[in-house]
This record gives structure tokens, C-alpha cells and sequence, in this order.
């Protein structure tokens, strides 16, 4: 019977065979220990000299790493194995023989994994990582599907900047001008006017270059608009919607955060609902601290984000930006117009900013004003303008950075790790 690693549990004690490729392997006299891997999991054949043909153990002795073969075996329980289970192999069959697979077991620098990232995602580490990541995109749509939300499209190419910012790709659309999407939020904005309650998840893109371990040029966003929402009521959205995610990471993917060695209890603490502390709160934190290189109305840098993330165990919010610093579209706070109606949610353990949120601009007027501060025309943000003249309503949304989380979740160093396949745009500025 044919079968997956990953469902080797309903078949305890019975004969299965499995399309694997060799991970690692070793052997011992009249054993020898196969390391397989198929893409649902990992899980260690044994081969015994007795339980075989000799041509069979012969093989087994001499297979070499990435080898793919057939293997066929009884599945026994074995509490050592991570997995719970080992096969007792009693055939195999090489379906094509790896030569001189390039990353072996040895130690390898980063850049060198980086430029055969092709390979690399073969390892135990970065499958694991794999794993995480889907599971967050998983129980993202669990969870926005379970509220009400629908599921919209933004466009990749685009007329103009979300945030107006120079910090785009340009490319030609024929005889137009266009742009690697920045974000969906504005096309979210428009789709909740229409649905209510929306979500986007897409990659972007931003046109810096990247010089820390938080950044990416190409990355994937999950942003959501509510409409009839405001600020405070997003933010419960927001927390309850990250606690769920870690929940759902820590119930389904505990053989992959063990093999990441994530230190579990940071990750059991993450539930709703997640302090607050002003952005004002957070100046005179930091000098307290003893930080003397900001000052209000300047933005938040890694050291900062960092040490107002240490003073708490949670993700933290930081609330009520100064307007000037902040995106077009925020809506100022009515009781002090020198800030907005938004936060930023900073994960915990240095992993820096995870979220980014706001309740928008619904007065016609207003939206006006700042497109004209903020020299913005033409019929790439006319539409934008229209959603405030026909039925505006109160409305807030957010968007998370897939990679920031998944690095914080997984607690790994480099963010590049978390993207599949980031060489194509990130290999330009590493």
C-alpha cells in the first residue's frame, strides 16, 4: 500500500511503500540507519542485514544524500523518533541516484545557502519553517473565513503608491506608466465599501534597499478593511486574530517547532488581549532608557522597537503616531489632530513591527486637503477619493507582514529564510 510519512500513523503495523529521497543516513555493522524524507515529514528507515536481500543491504549502505527511491516496510511506534514512528525496511527500489548534492551536511555559510536556495528548502530546518508559514497562511484564512470576511484580489500592477512614496518598481503598461503593487489596502478600502468586511493576502514590493535581517524587498501582506469600524475595535481584531495564529501554529506544527528548537513557553503567552502604550508613552520610555537619539515626531528604529518590546511579554501596540510621520489616509484623532487614529503591533524578542494599522479618512473634505498636501491627482487616485463622496462610513484595516511573522513565530535569525524563493528581487540587495 502506497502511503505519505505524513500518514504513516493510520497504517501502525502494517506493510507500506513510500516515494522518498535520502536525507542523511548511516550505518553500523548489520544495520543501517536510512534518514527519508517525502515533503509531508521525515522519518528514519531501518534497514536490518537479516530482514533483507544481500543486495538490498548492499544498497542501502552505498545510497547517497538526495537519492530518490521507492522504500517498502513495516511502520512500527518508536517513542525516540520525533515523528513517533520508524519503518522496519524490508525492500528498496532507486528510482534515480543524486551525484555530488552540493550542500552535505557540513557547515555552509548563508550566502552560499541562499544561492542554491533551490536545495536548501530540502533541509530539516527550512521545511520546518515551510510548514510554519503555511500553517499561519492556513488558520488566516480559518480565522477570517469563521468572521465574516471575503477573500479579495488586489492588483499586482498598479497606477500608483498606497503610501505616497517614490519606493516602487516601475514598469510600462504599453504606454502607461505602472508599479509593483506597495499594498491592496486601497483596493480593499474600496472592496469593503461593497463586501463589509474584506481580506487580501498578495505579495508587494518595495523599491529600498535592504540592510537588516527584518527586510525584504518582495514580501506577502494579509490585509484586511472593515467597514462600520473604528480604531479600538481594530485593534481587537488584530489580537485576536495573531493569538489565534500562534495557537493554531502551536497545536498543528509541534514536530516542526521542535525541530527549530522554539523556546514554546514565549509562544503560549500569546493571547488576547495585548497591551497599549501611546507613541508619546513610548518616547519617554525610551528616554528614561536613556535613548537620546529621538525625539517626538521621529519614527521608531530597530534598538527602539526593540527595547519597548523587552519591557513587555506580549506583542505590544503602540498607538496615536504623530499624523506627520504616518500614511495619508489615517485618520486624525479628533480629540488631538496632531496624531492619528492608528498603531503599530511590535512582536516580542526583537522581531520589530508585525502590523501596521489605522482607522481611515472618511470625510469627503478632509481626503481632499491631504490629497493636496500630499500632491496626489489624477484618475489613479480619483477612485480613491470617490469611495468618501458616495456613502463614506467609518472604517479601519490593517495589514501583517507574512515573513516578520513567520521569522518571530519560528524564532529564526535571518528573514530570507521565510520566503520560499526570494532570490529573484532580495538577491539584489541581500
Amino acid at each position: 500500500m502506497k502511503t505519505t510519512i505524513g500518514n504513516v500513523h493510520k497504517h501502525v503495523n502494517e506493510t507500506v511503500t513510500i516515494g522518498v529521497w535520502l536525507h542523511n543516513k548511516r550505518s553500523s555493522g548489520k544495520i543501517a540507519f536510512l534518514q527519508l524524507r517525502d515533503g509531508s515529514g521525515f522519518i528514519q528507515g531501518v534497514v536490518a542485514k537479516a530482514a533483507v536481500s544481500e543486495e538490498a543491504f548492499e544498497l542501502s549502505k552505498n545510497l547517497t544524500q538526495e537519492t530518490s527511491l521507492y522504500v517498502t516496510g513495516e511502520v512500527v511506534e518508536d517513542a525516540r523518533s520525533p515523528l513517533g514512528y520508524e519503518l522496519q525496511v524490508s525492500d528498496l527500489e532507486v528510482i534515480q541516484e543524486a551525484v555530488d548534492y552540493p550542500i552535505t551536511p557540513k557547515e555552509h555559510g548563508t550566502e552560499f545557502l541562499m544561492d542554491h536556495r533551490h536545495l536548501w528548502l530540502r533541509s530539516t530546518k527550512q521545511h520546518a519553517i515551510m510548514k510554519v508559514r503555511n500553517e499561519i497562511i492556513r488558520s488566516t484564512f480559518e480565522f477570517f473565513n469563521k468572521e465574516g470576511f471575503v477573500k479579495i484580489d488586489a492588483p499586482i500592477l498598479t497606477g500608483a503608491s498606497a503610501e505616497g512614496t517614490t519606493e516602487l518598481f516601475h514598469t510600462k503598461y504599453f504606454d502607461e506608466d505602472a508599479y509593483l503593487s506597495q499594498s491592496g489596502q486601497l483596493y480593499m478600502e474600496a472592496a469593503a465599501m461593497a463586501l463589509g468586511r474584506v481580506f487580501s493576502f498578495g505579495p508587494t514590493f518595495r523599491a529600498e534597499k535592504s540592510k537588516t535581517r527584518r527586510h525584504l524587498i518582495e514580501f506577502w501582506m494579509i490585509e484586511p478593511e472593515m467597514a462600520f469600524m473604528d480604531h479600538e475595535e481594530s485593534l481587537q481584531v488584530q489580537e485576536e486574530y495573531v493569538s489565534y495564529v500562534v495557537q493554531s501554529v502551536l497545536e498543528n506544527c509541534k514536530v516542526e517547532l521542535g525541530t527549530l528548537e522554539r523556546d514554546l513557553t514565549q509562544l503560549e503567552k500569546i493571547k488576547a488581549p495585548f497591551p497599549r502604550i501611546t507613541y508619546t508613552e513610548a518616547i519617554q520610555f525610551l528616554k528614561d532608557q536613556g535613548f537620546d537619539d529621538i525625539d517626538w515626531g521621529d519614527d521608531f528604529g530597530a534598538p527602539h522597537e526593540t527595547a519597548i518590546a523587552e519591557a513587555h511579554d506580549k506583542p505590544v501596540f503602540i498607538t496615536h503616531f504623530p499624523v506627520e510621520i504616518k500614511a495619508f489616509y489615517m485618520k486624525p484623532d479628533p480629540d488631538n489632530p496632531d496624531v492619528a487614529l492608528c498603531a503599530d503591533l511590535i512582536a516580542p524578542e526583537g522581531y520589530g513591527e508585525i502590523i501596521g494599522g489605522s482607522e481611515r479618512i472618511d470625510d469627503y473634505e478632509l481626503m481632499a486637503e491631504r490629497y493636496k498636501e500630499h500632491e496626489l491627482d489624477g484618475p489613479a487616485y480619483e477612485w480613491y477619493l470617490q469611495l468618501r463622496q458616495y456613502g463614506s462610513v467609518p472604517h479601519s484595516g490593517f495589514g501583517l507582514g507574512l515573513e516578520r511573522t513567520v521569522a518571530w513565530i519560528t524564532g529564526i535569525e535571518h528573514i530570507r529564510e521565510t520566503i520560499p524563493f526570494p532570490r529573484l528581487l532580495n538577491r539584489l540587495y541581500p
